[in-house]
């Protein structure tokens, strides 16, 4: 899933807080100081996309990532290959892309993948 550059700077700003930000802590955070009602409209965006939830606290709603940002570059990366024309095309290409740990952090997971007998 990409996300706008305003989107972005919020994630990134909300998985460093884990414990949640309001819409006005967001807007004074971020380094382009949007308003407070952009960062709420950009906030229900995340939310519909599910990046996001929000609770009441008291008259103001305190936001929070719904995972971290592991788990979102794993769904990203996941989206990615399920739009490829060539699944083990595009595989390949990106492997030839990737640093050395980034091809043995591959292996690893493949093997622990393979190890647990996950049928996917």
């Amino acid at each position: 899933m990409r996300l706008g550059h305003l989107e972005r700077s919020i994630m990134e700003t909300l998985w460093k807080h884990p414990d949640g930000m309001f819409a006005q802590q967001l807007a004074d955070a971020l380094p382009s100081k949007p308003a407070v009602t952009t960062v709420l409209t950009v906030l229900v965006r995340l939310s519909h996309k599910e990046l996001v939830s929000r609770h009441r606290e008291g008259r103001a709603h305190l936001y929070k990532a719904t995972g971290d940002r592991d788990a979102f570059v794993a769904e990203s990366m996941r989206v990615a290959l399920d739009q490829a024309g060539d699944v083990e095309a595009a595989v390949m290409r990106f492997v030839g892309t990737v640093s050395p740990e980034v091809t043995a952090a591959l292996r690893a997971a493949l093997r622990e993948h393979e190890s647990n007998g996950d049928p996917r």
